[in-house]
């Protein structure tokens, strides 16, 4: 008996901290026209000298959710984001699958959730990354989150850094 009151317990506050991370996550547009996004974010990313970051999810995922949280509440990742991406958050849920925006990238999906897209600044699919090298433990690495972000912005595509001496 008591090893199932401890057992119960485990699940009960497993829930809570599940909807704990879900309780304000909304990033994820269901009804949004994601082509027309998708070209809006490649013309910033064009404008403003940067890439295209897209991370593929749902409002019910809780790692989506987790990632978000991560990137966004870290002073040091986020301002690496906002200097190298213009980011956009593409629906994949029951209510719009989006298939035909998956099929023209070689079905992302495959990877698993959240799932992310670079696209240089002519729209063109540079990079597809799985989350899970991105992770350690039970949770995101900021070491590999760093390197990611950092390894396939503009800023490494710079080819004078190339330029043999």
């Amino acid at each position: 008996m008591k090893k199932i009151f401890i057992a119960t317990g485990f699940l009960f506050f497993g829930m809570i901290s599940f909807s704990q991370d879900m309780k304000k996550f909304n990033l994820y547009k269901p009804m949004e026209n994601a082509s027309e996004q998708i070209s809006m974010a490649v013309k910033e990313a064009k404008k403003s000298g940067k890439h295209v970051l897209i991370q593929i999810g749902g409002n019910w995922c809780v790692w989506c959710a987790r990632f978000n949280d991560f990137v966004t509440n870290d002073t040091s990742l986020d301002s690496i984001v906002n200097s190298n991406y213009v980011v956009y958050h593409l629906n994949y849920s029951k209510e719009n699958y989006n298939a035909d925006i998956l099929k023209k990238y070689s079905f992302p999906q495959r990877f698993g959730f959240p799932v992310f897209l670079i696209l240089n600044e002519k729209g063109d699919l540079i990079h597809t990354q799985t989350s899970w090298y991105l992770e350690s433990g039970k949770g995101y690495d900021k070491e590999k989150v760093t390197a990611f972000f950092t390894d396939w912005g503009m800023k490494a595509f710079d080819e004078s850094k190339y330029k043999e001496k």
